[in-house]
């Protein structure tokens, strides 16, 4: 009864030291401070439906919506439905912010203040879905700088929360349209509506590609190459940074880029077609070139409209040893996915730090064995999941961090960045048409029927290996992975599971390449005139058999 007693006692004590601290208390602190966001008739004529941010950075180096980042300076953001021209979205402190949860945490001092709004457009889908999102308008998701949203003056002001304070920001700016850069004699792009996806999405959609031909191409009419297709993040610069002496653009040779153009200029070089495609998506940069039931057919788009559309535009030699991808980091994961889901269509993939290929493995969760994507449960301790470290193993960012800052950037999966797009092209759709969630946003409790989803139609790992008698002979010698061994995003640990299973293969054994870089961060591998090189000896040694 004593020890009964004691207890009990032990517990009332907890419970009043944290109703005297507020332990646990969860309320927003309060705030005078408000900011109205509206735009002009001028800039906009319409209602718009989309997301609307407020940017409070301390210096005027850069416009405050070109300092937001998961490192960056606290903004907040809300969504706005039908809002007239001249009317005001209204933030009073309880929309969320990051790195600040809440307007109320911003420390008083001077601050430069900016207005945006980001457009959506509505999507009615072939699959009966009405959606709203951002649409890209060929600039890559990006919404800070994506043409026709609209953008107010910097305004420098002095703040404190704790006073009564209206700061009022009307976006009269708006943000042009996008400078495609002119072809050049070696450089050449590509731009055209894909029936598959505007059939999908109900929206005129495109797909693209920058194509950087060989030295000779034009001088050898009779002769077809093979070509490196590139995979990453949308892009408008050439291949590799390349540069085009015959450009008349007076550019200089210079940069990461100077000696890739010497080398692809030089005798040396193994003459091919490099090609970047393009396909951003509602979603993000880049559709992770998958057929998805949120993203849409980008697979079917890619494979029967534009690589065909390049293979018939240009001489390329229409034969899977003369077709090899490339890719790092996102890239890196669609040029291992395309190679495994159309094994007898493309000759090798070289792929470098890549996402995550192995879901046991997701950055630093274990998608089927962790309960929460934001802490690991050790007993009675509860330790926050990492995101990102530097080489040193030093966390930089949480996973709770990184979802905060895409929650205020866009709810139901529409921030535009890295998570709401594997959420997008791995799970399924919920019930209002936009993607069920691996996790609770808020929270970060993980559904595991959705994680089962990923598993059967993602996991690269638990595919190769659930389909190794069918697939493997045609991937022998195919794979090549490049990572360094302190991946900024822990994406070598996915790595090292799926060499686990890879040098365990028999009949056949993969015969491939897995190699790390010690100590090494994102993205490490061989890139440009290595990488050419690289492919060239593969292309040979494959031409051969």
């Amino acid at each position: 009864m004593k020890n009964v007693l004691r207890s009990s006692c032990i517990v009332i004590l907890f419970v009043c030291l944290g109703s005297l601290l507020g332990c646990g208390s969860q309320e927003k602190p309060d705030t005078a401070l408000q900011v109205l966001v509206s735009f002009s008739p001028e800039a906009h004529g319409n209602p718009i439906t989309g997301r609307v941010y407020v940017v409070f950075a301390d210096s005027d180096r850069r416009e405050p919506r070109f300092q937001v980042s998961t490192n960056g300076v606290p903004f907040f953001g809300a969504d706005i439905e039908r809002l007239a021209p001249g009317e005001a979205a209204m933030f009073k402190g309880v929309e969320p912010g990051y790195p600040l949860e809440h307007m109320a945490d911003l420390p008083a001092g001077d601050y430069f203040v900016q207005g945006f709004v980001n457009i959506y457009t509505e999507f009615q889908r072939s699959d009966g879905h009405t959606l709203w999102m951002h649409k890209d308008q060929w600039e890559g998701q990006r919404w800070n700088r994506s043409p026709g949203n609209l953008y107010s003056d910097v305004v420098a002001v002095h703040i404190d929360p704790r006073e009564k304070q209206t700061i009022k920001l009307e976006c009269a700016s708006v943000v042009p349209p996008v400078t495609v850069p002119p072809d050049t004699p070696m450089v050449k792009r590509i731009k055209f509506q894909s029936a598959v996806l505007t059939e999908f999405w109900g929206q005129p959609m495109y797909l693209g590609a920058v194509v950087l031909l060989p030295e000779g191409y034009d001088d050898s009419p009779d002769r077809s190459y093979p070509v490196n297709y590139i995979q990453g993040h949308f892009s408008l610069r050439t291949p590799y940074g390349f540069v085009d002496p015959d450009s008349g653009s007076g550019s200089q040779r210079s940069g990461r880029g100077a000696g890739f153009t010497e080398y692809w200029l030089s005798d040396e070089c193994p003459r091919m077609l490099a090609v970047t495609l393009q396909h951003p998506c509602p979603y993000y940069d880049d559709s992770y070139a998958v057929n998805s039931p949120n993203v849409g057919p980008y697979g079917d788009a890619i494979m029967q409209e534009l690589i065909p559309h390049i293979e018939e535009s240009f001489r390329i030699i229409q034969e899977p040893y003369a077709r090899v991808l490339s890719g790092g980091s996102t890239g890196g994961w669609i040029a291992l996915a395309l190679q495994i889901f159309y094994p007898e269509f493309f000759g090798g993939t070289f792929s470098l730090c890549p996402d995550p290929v192995d879901f046991r493995y997701f950055q630093c969760i274990d998608i089927y064995g962790d309960n929460n994507a934001y802490f690991k449960d050790f007993g009675w301790r509860q330790v926050p999941t990492a995101s990102d470290r530097d080489t040193f193993g030093i966390t930089l960012l949480t996973s709770k961090q990184r979802n905060q800052y895409e929650l205020v950037l866009g709810t139901r999966g529409r921030s535009g960045e890295q998570v709401d797009i594997f959420e997008a092209a791995y799970g399924p759709i919920g019930e209002d048409g936009y993607v069920k969630p691996l996790f609770d946003p808020r929270t970060g409790d993980i559904d595991p029927e959705v994680a089962d989803y990923w598993r059967e139609h993602f996991d690269l790992r638990h595919i190769l290996e659930r389909d190794w008698a069918r697939i493997g002979p045609l991937l022998e010698g195919k794979i090549h992975i490049y990572t360094g061994d302190m991946d900024t995003y822990y994406l070598n640990n996915a790595v090292v599971l799926l060499e686990r299973f890879l040098e365990k293969t028999e009949n056949p054994y993969y015969r491939g390449v897995i190699e790390y870089g010690e100590g090494k961060p994102h993205c490490w591998g061989p890139y440009g005139v290595d990488l050419l090189k690289l492919i060239g000896k593969h292309i040979e040694k494959s031409r051969r058999r």
